[in-house]
């Protein structure tokens, strides 16, 4: 079943690249009692994703944070060495968290996995953008197939700031 606004994001984990080494991260680490915009390419380097996506969370991150977003990551089915080299590529810096799901397996308890065995790509994942607060859903933006129309960090923001979810009086507790 597909996450919808309102879902409380599953537990999972991440690969990450430290300077130690390869890591996890839990879904619960990363989720819990914070709030978070997460986005999705189908695979690091990507035309899109490059040129497009990425660039447009770095141009926004400050925004982001001053409306109230605590992390901004970005997730795709690819390996931890993979997601670190394009995030040096596109120099992300401390802005963007880039978070691998190797075997599309985070991707899959979001309902959010794309079959693209008929392309001999194994299994990928919708593009798609979503701020969680405290691990639930709270903007979901999904895009069709090859499109790049909702996930884009111009959206997200303009949905943030128009929804005022972290104005005063919300029910962020752990704000």
């Amino acid at each position: 079943m597909r996450i919808d606004t309102g879902s409380k994001l599953p537990d999972g984990v991440f690969r990450v690249l430290e300077a130690s080494g390869p890591a996890i991260v839990s879904a619960a680490d990363l989720f819990s009692g914070k709030s978070v915009v997460l986005f999705s390419c189908p695979g690091a380097f990507t035309e899109k994703s490059t040129r497009l996506q990425v660039p447009s969370y770095l141009r926004y991150s400050s925004e982001l944070f001053s409306l109230g977003v605590d992390t901004i990551c970005c997730v795709s089915v690819n390996d931890a060495f993979v997601m670190h080299a394009w995030g040096e590529r596109c120099e992300v810096g401390n802005k963007i968290l880039m978070l691998a799901d190797g075997q599309c397996e985070y991707h899959t308890q979001l309902g959010l996995e794309m079959d693209c065995t008929r392309f001999a790509l194994g299994f990928r994942s919708h593009r798609f953008s979503l701020l969680a607060v405290d691990r639930v859903v709270r903007i979901l933006n999904i895009e069709e197939p090859g499109a790049y129309e909702v996930s884009d960090a111009a959206v997200i923001t303009g949905q943030i700031r128009e929804s005022g979810i972290f104005d005063e009086g919300d029910k962020n507790d752990f704000r």
